[in-house]
């Protein structure tokens, strides 16, 4: 089912925090991710769509009804939480099947459909375990079996991974996903983590202030982004702040970088964004963009090195695999992103 926000508004008491003016579409079996700093309003919206707080204006339709004012059983949304919220005093299987207890279905249907939904999660066999008995991620995977098992039409995350050792979350990482396309249900997943969103979700959404900045695929949001802080935010960046020289070329406190052709008018102030993967040790192919400078700070991260070379006062930041010296870098214009500044 697809999930609709028109013009959602809300403000906490007293206060000018909240969320304003709210507006994206969830399709049916999409899997939308929203990312911001803290305070930016991602969690305060998911309490909205599961109905723990109530919006001041604007509507939640869920395939074209209206669940604004609905209360949080009502909606018929599957929530994961930060915590789990597992009862101790309950078996798996119990925990799983507390939904369809307050639906009123029958004793043994709800442990029918509670043995299935953790089986389907990769825990036969564990229906009779305690959670204290659980690890992290066996944990998580009950938490996400009680919130399918009742067949809800969207699913909330709400920092879903966030609890567990960052060995266990690359691989729930993709066990929710494999979830959520096998179920094929409409999912907002609120996440800090960007590599999280990036690599989960079929569309990202930024938030800022309790404002949407931008909405777009992974890709473009990484390689597009559509503001200085959504770049900022989102990965590892270049940021410099240049003037318009030229239709291709812009001048930096260190140099004239070429670019390839835009709209910016001659004079204008930019911000030229280039990721450091995109910094070339050495000269390209191409004869131009090449800047010498001196190593100030040098980082081995394994796989890959990630160093600040200092150009006359300014620092590039570049990315590679190379473990040799480097006193010089390029940088091919189509890898230069200019920004309003």
């Amino acid at each position: 089912m697809s999930l609709t926000l028109e013009n959602l508004t809300f403000t906490y008491p007293g206060t000018s925090s909240g969320v304003f003016d709210i507006n994206l579409s969830i399709a049916d079996g999409e899997l939308l991710a929203v990312i911001g700093s803290s305070g930016s309003g991602k969690t305060t919206l998911l309490k909205l769509i599961a109905g723990f707080e109530i919006a001041g204006r604007g509507k939640i339709l869920l395939d074209d009804n209206d669940i604004t004012r609905l209360p949080v059983r009502g909606r018929q949304l599957g929530v994961v939480f930060q915590s789990y919220a597992l009862f101790p005093h309950m078996t798996a299987w119990q925990n799983v099947a507390y939904p369809l207890k307050l639906r009123k279905t029958t004793p043994e249907k709800r442990q029918q459909l509670a043995f299935e939904a953790l089986d389907r999660v990769g825990l036969k066999g564990f229906e009779e375990r305690s959670p204290q008995t659980l690890s992290g991620g066996q944990q998580q995977r009950v938490a996400l079996a009680r919130a399918l098992v009742f067949q809800p039409k969207a699913l909330l995350l709400d920092e879903p991974l966030s609890a567990l050792d960052a060995s266990l979350r690359s691989d729930m990482r993709d066990e929710i996903r494999r979830l959520q396309r096998e179920f094929s249900i409409s999912t907002v997943h609120i996440t800090h983590d960007q590599e999280e969103a990036l690599s989960m979700a079929d569309r990202v959404a930024v938030m800022e202030d309790g404002r949407l900045i931008q909405i777009a695929t992974p890709l473009e949001l990484y390689d597009r982004p559509a503001t200085r802080s959504v770049a900022d935010f989102v990965g590892e960046a270049n940021l410099w702040e240049g003037v318009v020289a030229s239709e291709d070329s812009v001048q930096l406190p260190f140099g004239l970088l070429q670019t390839e052709p835009h709209d910016y008018a001659p004079g204008r102030q930019v911000t030229v964004l280039v990721r450091p993967e995109n910094i070339t040790v050495g000269q390209t192919d191409a004869p131009v963009n090449l800047f010498r400078g001196q190593i100030v700070r040098d980082r081995f991260l394994g796989a890959v090195r990630r160093y600040d070379l200092s150009v006359d006062d300014s620092v590039i930041l570049g990315q590679t695999g190379i473990r040799g010296r480097i006193d010089a870098v390029s940088i091919r214009p189509e890898h230069v992103r200019l920004l309003p500044a």
